[in-house]
């Protein structure tokens, strides 16, 4: 019976090493070396966007950015946030995610008539031209993609704060933008992080 016991003790002893060196080193290393792979590293280093060589922020992470002025907002914004403090945002980083509220909720209703209203007068535009997303929170409630109409919606302001041609904002706006996955699946999204940077950037002088 001892024999048997040293037997099996030791068979465990020598499985519990050998799977402690596969899942606990090797595999670990191998994944990692997998993520050192061109092309993937960004990804797995959290997809950061960089401004002269410092992190300007995340493209998976979108923060409703607060203008100094808020009658020169130069700025594209995301959209709307259940976490904030404010109807419109910004969102509170500390937290994500969406409100539960359901499509018969009274509150959740107010809250989009409110977001219509506001983001119609800073727009300049009638409220029935605002967009869906605009003025619905994301699951997340940082949602850095916003759809081509409510970019669009936003390209007058943008352009008349920065002193930049519309044709030139709405290319930048082309370039931030995202077809449909495999060009079928979802819908074309527009990356508010990247595209601010690229607004700011060309506002630089040249040289």
């Amino acid at each position: 019976m001892l024999s048997t016991l040293r037997r099996q003790t030791g068979t465990g002893l020598r499985l519990l090493v050998l799977l402690t060196v596969l899942c606990g080193i090797v595999y670990p290393l191998v994944v990692w070396g997998v993520s050192r792979i061109p092309g993937l590293a960004g990804h797995a280093e959290g997809s950061v966007i960089t401004k002269n060589g410092t992190a300007a922020g995340s493209s998976l992470i979108g923060v409703d950015p607060v203008p100094a002025d808020p009658a020169a907002d130069p700025y594209f914004h995301t959209r709307p946030s259940a976490s904030s403090a404010d109807v419109l945002g910004p969102a509170d980083t500390s937290t994500s995610g969406g409100s539960n509220k359901a499509g018969d909720s009274q509150d959740l209703l107010d809250t989009v008539s409110r977001r219509r209203a506001l983001i119609a007068q800073r727009e300049g535009v009638p409220p029935a031209a605002v967009p869906t997303d605009a003025v619905t929170a994301s699951a997340s409630g940082l949602d850095p993609d916003i759809g081509p109409a409510y970019a669009a919606l936003q390209v007058e302001r943008v352009a008349r704060v920065t002193g930049l041609p519309v044709d030139r904002v709405r290319d930048l706006v082309a370039g931030a933008t995202d077809g449909r996955i495999l060009g079928f699946l979802g819908e074309p999204t527009v990356n508010v992080t990247a595209l601010n940077l690229a607004v700011a950037a060309a506002q630089r002088p040249a040289g």
